[in-house]
């Protein structure tokens, strides 16, 4: 099912590494540490991480950033045929915005119990409602996706940052 959406090369831990890498420049940044890809055709056509405190914009979430740079990247805002890799399970902003993008697949690493729109809270990318739906796989390199947030937000209570 979701596995047609996958070039045969590459598993889809390869790409969510990519996203990974994504999320530690992130971390680096002093950023909530999620990264994002998109991949067509088995080549990744933008990458991102979050940016809300460098650009001092709510809606910098590593998808929402992802998802521009790939319909520019097409030349069309319609992202059939693409897959997103997100280290960390969208929220209902980013779901929205992944059912209005047609994006048919979206792979995401650890959930979010908080906000996260694909499975945990609510289920936006798979709402009968709407005009798309996109499938949905969650727990790759889940580990390594809950690890490096956990750290993340570990680090700036010992700070006394909110």
């Amino acid at each position: 099912m979701i596995d047609r959406f996958i070039d045969p090369r590459h598993p889809h831990e390869y790409y969510m590494q990519m996203a990974l890498s994504e999320a530690k420049a992130a971390y680096d940044a002093q950023e909530v540490p999620v990264g994002a890809v998109i991949v067509r055709n088995g080549a990744i056509i933008a990458s991102a991480h979050n940016q809300r405190e460098m650009l001092h914009d709510p809606t910098a979430h590593a998808e929402m950033i992802a998802i521009t740079q790939a319909a520019e990247a097409m030349g069309d805002w319609r992202l059939q045929d693409c897959i997103l890799y997100v280290t960390l399970e969208p929220c209902p902003m980013c779901a929205g915005a992944i059912v209005q993008s047609r994006l048919p697949c979206v792979v995401y690493g650890a959930s979010d119990p908080k906000a996260g729109a694909c499975h945990s809270l609510f289920n936006i990318t798979q709402d009968e409602r709407l005009n798309h739906r996109a499938e949905v796989l969650g727990g790759v390199l889940e580990q390594e996706c809950k690890s490096i947030l956990q750290e993340f937000f570990r680090e700036q209570r010992s700070l006394g940052k909110k």
